[in-house]
């Protein structure tokens, strides 16, 4: 996690990108954001706390994401996922494309999905 901190980090500059956060009775719960190039929509966070985890709340933001995808006009969402939430993605609706560049580690691949909207 060390060296994904600054690729996982918000900056001023993700203000720009819709994002939800997610509460329960005992604080933050999870978030999500997704940003619109004009051309290409992508997931760029989802977080669930770990604490918090198998309570529907990645449903529930994963579904917020696809809903501001499409008011967005956006006609596919795209998701460089953590290998480990990759079945979390494809029972949501995604297809694995393929492989891309991890932004943090080098030499590292993440797994990329599309959901069609």
């Amino acid at each position: 996690m060390a060296a994904c901190v600054a690729e996982l980090t918000l900056t001023e500059n993700d203000l720009q990108d819709e994002m939800v956060v997610l509460e329960d009775e005992n604080g933050l719960a999870g978030m999500a954001q997704v940003s619109f190039d004009q051309t290409d929509c992508y997931l760029e966070k989802l977080f669930v706390d770990p604490a918090r985890m198998r309570r529907g709340y990645g449903r529930v933001l994963y579904e917020w994401a696809v809903a501001t995808a499409r008011r967005l006009g956006a006609t596919e969402m795209i998701i460089d996922a953590d290998p480990d939430a990759a079945p979390f993605y494809t029972r949501m609706g995604s297809v694995r494309l393929g492989d891309t560049p991890s932004g943090s580690v080098a030499g590292r691949t993440l797994p990329r999905f599309v959901h069609p909207l």
